[in-house]
């Protein structure tokens, strides 16, 4: 029986992608490993590789087209001694997931950002999407092939041993199971209707177009990120309790330090940013202050040990979160090369999933746009975002109550209320500020 091969969730927020090129034509035949397309998620361009072996019998999706839905078919798989006469009707709906013997795409590929024609390695979708799950809730990875041929047998896929990279369940595993080793039949898990979404508040699309009747404007067409970004930042506000921290940060000792180390490592070909010093101050204070290193996690709260920090960086027609891991250990000169490359590579879009995603904190910081200060938008399922502006000379009162003039960085930090409370919240940002403040301590 011919196997549809379906469009991939590559990312946690994917809902639809561009089907950007195809790398095999109908007729190829191609191998577990293979790549056979390049997609165009909400983030990056991605690779999308071949679980089964077998001949392509039919694209259904051509290259280019845009808003394929995830679980879409995209292209039809032949098996040894199946033709085309054999695909019949196939329809462009995507699958539904009502079962765990259901096939999601993202069990049927491995990706990795697409950089030329070269090919490197990411993490496989089946660790980022969704997937099966047994009944102690672990996830099943299998191959669509061999879901289909345990399905038909009604054999439970959970007590299947995989032989395929990352245990993933392949066809020979199902077949060569001897039958006096086969698990029991599982039962079929019961169709649950999906939830009902939430009706659109405001004005409609065409409401809002008739208002601007007779005026000159230009439609913008959303992308894929951009459609993220509203989604996410929207659920973000409406769902997470925001509290806002607001504190005055003296940087003339930092600025002092920082010329002073710059001279020192300029034989090296490195300067240090303010914005490095920020991401380890922020890292140290995760550390000092260990309850705020948290997460939201629906029914709990997630405390990290390490000082997992993301930096949103702008890049055309949106903006990414690449995130530093292990910051509080690296060295300012290791930060600050890492996340020259992790901004480059989100600008061309060349990220790879694991590289945006997680962390349990983040930094916008606007001061090179003139911006004195500003509330950021929590990024779910952080704790806090800190939002920094520009370092503006002020006149400042100072501890004899003399009047003198320091360079002054407005921050203020967004808290997540589920996760730190306003205490708790005061107890980080002070240590953010003492550690921007005393500099050389961070070397310590």
């Amino acid at each position: 029986m011919p196997i549809e091969i379906l469009m991939p969730a590559l990312s946690p927020t994917m809902e639809e992608g561009t089907l950007a090129k195809w790398l095999v034509k109908e007729g190829d035949t191609v191998s577990s490993g293979d790549v056979m397309c390049e997609i165009e998620t909400d983030k990056a361009t991605m690779e999308f590789e071949a679980v089964d072996e077998g001949t392509i019998g039919k694209i259904l999706v051509a290259e280019g087209s845009e808003g394929v839905k995830v679980n879409a078919p995209i292209a039809v798989l032949l098996e040894d001694g199946e033709s085309t006469d054999d695909i019949g009707d196939v329809s462009s709906e995507p699958k539904a997931e009502a079962s765990s013997n259901a096939a999601p795409a993202e069990a049927s590929a491995q990706t990795a950002p697409a950089q030329g024609h070269g090919r490197g390695e990411g993490p496989s979708p089946s660790d980022t999407g969704s997937a099966p799950k047994s009944g102690d809730g672990e996830r099943i990875f299998a191959s669509p092939l061999a879901r289909r041929i345990a399905a038909d047998k009604g054999l439970d896929l959970s007590a299947i041993k995989g032989s395929g990279p990352r245990g993933r369940i392949v066809k020979a595993d199902v077949e060569n199971l001897d039958k006096t080793d086969a698990p029991a039949p599982k039962a079929e898990a019961a169709a649950t209707a999906p939830a009902a979404a939430a009706a659109p508040s405001g004005p409609s699309a065409d409401a809002i177009a008739k208002m601007y009747e007779g005026r000159d404007y230009e439609e913008v067409k959303l992308d894929g990120m951009r459609k993220t970004i509203a989604t996410r930042l929207t659920e973000a506000k409406q769902t997470v309790p925001h509290f806002y921290l607001r504190r005055d940060i003296h940087l003339d000792a930092l600025l002092a330090f920082r010329a002073d180390l710059n001279k020192q490592l300029e034989p090296r070909g490195v300067k240090l940013s303010v914005n490095d010093f920020i991401i380890k101050a922020c890292a140290l204070a995760l550390q000092q202050v260990p309850d705020a290193n948290a997460v939201w996690a629906g029914d709990k709260v997630l405390k990290l040990t390490p000082s997992d920090v993301a930096v949103a960086v702008a890049i055309e027609g949106g903006l990414f979160t690449p995130v530093l891991q292990d910051a509080d250990t690296k060295s300012l000169s290791t930060l600050s090369a890492q996340m020259k490359d992790l901004a480059t590579r989100a600008r061309d879009r060349k990220l790879a999933p694991h590289e945006y995603q997680g962390g349990s904190f983040a930094i916008s910081n606007l001061g090179m746009f003139g911006i004195d200060n500003f509330d950021a938008v929590i990024n779910p399922p952080h704790g806090a975002i800190l939002a920094v502006g520009a370092g503006v000379k002020k006149p400042v009162v100072g501890k004899d109550g003399e009047l003198a003039v320091a360079t002054v960085m407005s921050v203020t930090l967004s808290v997540d209320h589920r996760v730190i409370d306003g205490a708790l919240g005061a107890e980080l940002l002070g240590a953010i500020k003492d550690n921007l403040e005393a500099p050389m301590t961070m070397l310590a």
